[in-house]
């Protein structure tokens, strides 16, 4: 399982991230200042760190030198939008830099990002007989590869990586779309009815009334 540590000292905004991530079966450990921080990673390694610049005790800046020898990727994520500090973040080693306050779905693409860089994702999921190969993002059944358009493979990650969970349309825009969901849109409907086709999913993929839908495999 992935770990990631998110240091961040506004608790609202961490307990967001934090069950953001757990809902896309991240391994989460919180710190709320950069001191704490510090001990947790004596103590415990990481596959990621999200990590706010304004921190009491010892700021973003400073703990990034701690960090860097350890060679954990770095996100930065701060509500200061002055391009010096971008630069400088940037020049510490920190893998990118997300301005507050910033939309979970973009969030949760730049981790898949800096991931998938680093190699750390699953990089071959198997599910309701597809194979999914998530570095070269090619799908397969019984060794027929199956051409899927960039929003139908985002849409099926999402259903693969939360298996037997009933899915809100207003989840899966969010998640696939990004942004807030238009209401009376088809565009998930539309996009579901089309990935049952192509992978075979007529069964697996249902309907759950009046919520969205759920993978049963």
């Amino acid at each position: 399982m992935i770990r990631i540590l998110v240091v961040e000292d506004e608790k609202p905004i961490s307990n967001l991230i934090r069950l953001s991530l757990s809902k896309e079966g991240y391994h989460c450990t919180c710190a709320f200042d950069g001191a704490e921080a510090a001990d947790i990673l004596e103590r415990e390694s990481f596959d990621l760190i999200l990590l706010d610049v304004m921190l009491p005790e010892v700021d973003g800046f400073e703990l990034m030198e701690y960090i860097r020898p350890l060679e954990i990727p770095v996100i930065f994520l701060t509500a200061r939008d002055d391009v010096a500090d971008r630069v400088k973040g940037l020049r510490l080693g920190a893998e990118d830099y997300i301005g507050k306050p910033f939309a979970i779905a973009e969030l949760l693409a730049r981790i898949d990002v800096v991931l998938r860089r680093y190699q750390k994702c699953d990089m071959v999921l198997t599910a309701a007989g597809l194979t999914i190969d998530t570095g070269s993002m090619q799908v397969w059944r019984e060794g027929r590869e199956i051409a899927l358009t960039r929003t139908e493979y985002e849409l099926l990650l999402l259903f693969v990586r939360n298996p037997r969970r009933a899915l809100y349309r207003e989840t899966i825009y969010e998640r696939v779309w990004g942004g807030e969901y238009p209401y009376g849109s088809k565009a998930v409907d539309i996009h579901v009815q089309r990935l049952r086709k192509k992978v075979g999913w007529e069964k697996e993929l249902r309907a759950v009334n009046k919520v969205g839908y759920r993978l049963e495999a």
